[in-house]
C-alpha cells in the first residue's frame, strides 16, 4: 500500500492503545494516527471503578487520564462507538461497524496495533439476565452499577467471586453500610495467595461483618418481575437485590484469533518482547494479550494495567522507530480490604512447587513500624525461596497500612535475580515511624536463610 503518510490504526481507546497512539504522535508526528473504540470513554482508571462505588472517588471524570477530546487536540484521529468487528490481514484493512451511524465500512491501514482488553468472565446459569446483576469491568458499568444503588436502594448484596475485584467491591459495599455476602466456589479467596495467607484476609473480611462463604459456587438467580431478589447454590439460597459478579476476565482476542494471528496462554494474544504478533505489521498490548514471565520462563496472561500502559508504550516506540523491549513480569499485585492490604509477588509456595521447584517458605509476623511508635500495626510477610540455590521465588503480605508496598522491595529483587543473602543485605531506609530497624520483609528471608 503506497500513500503520502504512514497510517497506523489502533484498535482499543484505553490504556494500552492510547499509551501507544500517545506515543507514536509524540515520536512520528508525520504518521497518521487513527484509534478506533467502541464506547465513549477513553483513558480511564479501571483499577479505581471500586471506590466509585464506594463513594470515595466522588466523580467519575477524575477516573479519566485524558479525555477523547484531549486525545484530538493532540492529533490522535480517535472514533468512538466505533468497533472493529474484522481484520483483512491480505488487503491491510480493518472493518468497522460505526454504532453512532450504523453502518459498517473499511478503513486501510499499514500497522496495526490490538488493545482489545478484556471482558468479564460470566455465569451460564438461569436468571443471568435478570435487572440488578452487574459486572464491573468498565466505566459504563461502574455507572450502571451506581445508578441503581442510587436508585433501587437495595438492602442486601451478593459479590459472586473474591479474587481481586470481588474483595474490591465487598468493601465498596461494606464502606456504604451495605449488608454483603460473597460467594466464593473456590476452597478460598484470593487464590493467588497460599491458603494460609488467604485465611488472613477472610479473617479482616469476617470481622468487618462480610457474610463470607467458601466453596461455595452458584447454581442460579431467583428472580421476580425480571429482577434479581436471590442467589442459588447448592447450600441454599442468598437473598440479593443486587449482585456483582466478579469471577475473573478473559482475552477479548476473538480479532486475532479470526485473521489467524497467534494466540498463546489462555487464549491471549501471543506477543514477543517487543509486543509483535505472529502477524507482520501487527502488534499488540495490554489485556488482550499475554506476557513474559520472567520466573517461568515462558509467556502467562497475568492482566494489570500497569502491564497494559507498559506494553502500550513498547508498542509505540516500535512503531516510531525506537525498538524497546519489554523484559517481562514477576506477577506482582496489591489490593486492600479496608484496613487490611493484601500483596504478592513471583510465585506462591503452591505455584513454584507445580513448576518443580524444590521449595523452602519462610514467614515472619511483625509490625508496619517500630513497635513502640504510634500507629504500628500488625502484618505478615511470607517468603518463598529455591531450597537449592537460595534464589528468591515469591512473595506474599497481609497486614495493616503501610504493609502492602513493601512488595515492590520483594518485586524489584526478583526482577534483579537476587538469592535470600543478597536481598537481605539490601540497603533499605529505617526509621521508626516507616518500619523495624529489620525490615519485615528482609527479617522473613533472614528467616528462611538458615533453612537453605
Amino acid at each position: 500500500m503506497s500513500r503520502q503518510r504512514e497510517r497506523i490504526i489502533i484498535v482499543g481507546g484505553d490504556a494500552a492503545g492510547m499509551s501507544a497512539a500517545s506515543q507514536v504522535r509524540r515520536l512520528q508526528p508525520d504518521a497518521e494516527v487513527v484509534a478506533f473504540e467502541r464506547t465513549t470513554h477513553t483513558s480511564y482508571a479501571l483499577c479505581g471503578l471500586p471506590y466509585l462505588i464506594a463513594g470515595l472517588v466522588d466523580d467519575p471524570s477524575k477516573l479519566v487520564a485524558r479525555t477523547p477530546d484531549a486525545h484530538r487536540r493532540a492529533g490522535i484521529d480517535l472514533r468512538l462507538r466505533s468497533e472493529v468487528i474484522g481484520i483483512d490481514l491480505d488487503r491491510r484493512e480493518v472493518i468497522v461497524w460505526d454504532a453512532e451511524a450504523r453502518r459498517e465500512y473499511r478503513e486501510p491501514f499499514d500497522r496495526l496495533v490490538l488493545a482489545t482488553g478484556a471482558r468479564p468472565r460470566t455465569l451460564a446459569v438461569p436468571g443471568r439476565e435478570a435487572a440488578g446483576i452487574f459486572t464491573l469491568h468498565s466505566l459504563d458499568d461502574a455507572l450502571a452499577l451506581a445508578a441503581w444503588l442510587q436508585n433501587e436502594h437495595p438492602r442486601q448484596a451478593v459479590v459472586v467471586g473474591a479474587g481481586y475485584v470481588g474483595i474490591e467491591v465487598a468493601e465498596a459495599f461494606v464502606t456504604r453500610g451495605l449488608p454483603t455476602t460473597v460467594l466464593e466456589a473456590a476452597p478460598q479467596v484470593l487464590t493467588l495467595l497460599d491458603p494460609d495467607m488467604a485465611e488472613l484476609v477472610e479473617r479482616a473480611m469476617r470481622d468487618a461483618g462480610i457474610d463470607l462463604r467458601t466453596s461455595t459456587p452458584v447454581d442460579g438467580f431467583q428472580t421476580r418481575g425480571g429482577r434479581v431478589v436471590a442467589v442459588d447454590t447448592p447450600h441454599g439460597s442468598v437473598p440479593a437485590d443486587v449482585v456483582v459478579i466478579g469471577i475473573g476476565v478473559e482475552p477479548n482476542s476473538e480479532l486475532a484469533g479470526q485473521a489467524g494471528i497467534e494466540l498463546g496462554d489462555r487464549n491471549a494474544i501471543h506477543v514477543d518482547e517487543r509486543c509483535r504478533t505472529s502477524a507482520p505489521g501487527v502488534w499488540a498490548a495490554g489485556d488482550c494479550a499475554d506476557a513474559y514471565h520472567r520466573l517461568l520462563g515462558r509467556s502467562v496472561y497475568f492482566p494489570l494495567g500497569t502491564t497494559a500502559n507498559k506494553q502500550g508504550r513498547i508498542c509505540g516506540l516500535d512503531l516510531a522507530g525506537r525498538p524497546a523491549r519489554f523484559p517481562g513480569i514477576v506477577g506482582t499485585a496489591i489490593t486492600r480490604f479496608g484496613e487490611t492490604e493484601i500483596a504478592r509477588t513471583g510465585l506462591s509456595e503452591r505455584e513454584a512447587r507445580a513448576v518443580g521447584f524444590e521449595v523452602a517458605v519462610g514467614s515472619v509476623r511483625s509490625t508496619t513500624r517500630s513497635g513502640y511508635f504510634p500507629g504500628a500495626t500488625w502484618m505478615t510477610v511470607k517468603i518463598v525461596a529455591d531450597a537449592g540455590s537460595g534464589k528468591l521465588l515469591g512473595a506474599q503480605i497481609v497486614g495493616g497500612p503501610g504493609a502492602g508496598k513493601r512488595i515492590d522491595t520483594v518485586a524489584t529483587a526478583l526482577t534483579a535475580g537476587m538469592t535470600l543473602e543478597e536481598f537481605i543485605y539490601l540497603d533499605l531506609a529505617y526509621a521508626p515511624p516507616f518500619s523495624p530497624v529489620w525490615d519485615p520483609v528482609v527479617v522473613a528471608a533472614r528467616k528462611l536463610a538458615r533453612e537453605v
